[in-house]
């Protein structure tokens, strides 16, 4: 539907989303790894073994010996770092750079990495509850990025954001960027609750997880941030 480009919120306590930038080498360099050194049954393989099949996580089906590298129990966490294709993920990758380094930043980096880890272990938990007996394997980063778009609409709803409607630069507040994200996912949730392509339920999982946590510790976020901001003025101000 769009393609964010970059927003216009500098960074108030950290120098460098390092956090970020970690994970997006992270999903990199396994893409590259499967999409360059894997054929097409060896990535299937793949998906099969690291990502979250919700019926081997349920008990309704197992997988073959060779394929069950770990215990399913920890594929709610390793299908977040795998990307059926370029285009999936260069797209959750530009999401989570545009809008996570501000996320990292009021959150600091050890915080945002748990934050984050637990938005795409919800998202993996809300698409099982849905599908409990699909054999098809969850993957990409998606659920935990939306985890990160609930955060970002929740601390910075009015900070502009220039992104790519179709061919056409649009900055528009990231309160109506996100908001017709937000609505994109909610109707064809509502028209495919369990998928059909896409896991619609992860993405709405994922932000429930983020809104939840963000609304909880809103005052505590904003307060380091406000803590931050007047300590990167004073120290900017001696140098």
């Amino acid at each position: 539907m769009f393609f964010p480009l970059r927003d216009e919120n500098p960074l108030k306590v950290i120098r460098f989303q390092t956090v970020t930038a970690a994970l997006i080498a992270a999903n990199v360099l396994l893409f590259v790894y499967t999409g360059g050194l894997l054929d097409e049954a060896g990535q299937q393989r793949l998906f099969l073994s690291f990502g979250m099949v919700p019926a081997v996580v349920s008990g309704h089906a197992v997988l073959a010996k060779p394929l069950a590298v770990i215990p399913a129990a920890l594929t709610p966490l390793t299908y977040a770092f795998l990307h059926a294709s370029l285009l999936h993920l260069l797209g959750n990758m530009m999401f989570l750079w545009v809008f996570a380094d501000n996320v990292e930043d009021s959150l600091g980096h050890g915080r945002f990495l748990l934050f984050y880890v637990f938005c795409g272990v919800v998202a993996a938990l809300a698409h099982l509850l849905l599908a409990p007996a699909s054999q098809v394997p969850l993957i990409g980063a998606s659920g935990a990025i939306s985890g990160v778009l609930a955060a970002y609409l929740v601390l910075f709803p009015r900070s502009k954001v220039l992104s790519l409607f179709g061919i056409i630069p649009v900055e528009l507040p990231a309160l109506w960027v996100l908001g017709a994200w937000l609505l994109f996912n909610l109707v064809y949730f509502i028209m495919s609750p369990t998928g059909g392509g896409v896991a619609w339920s992860a993405h709405i999982g994922g932000f429930l997880a983020g809104l939840a946590v963000t609304l909880a510790f809103r005052n505590r976020i904003r307060l380091r941030l406000a803590r931050g901001a007047a300590r990167r003025r004073q120290t900017d101000h001696q140098a």
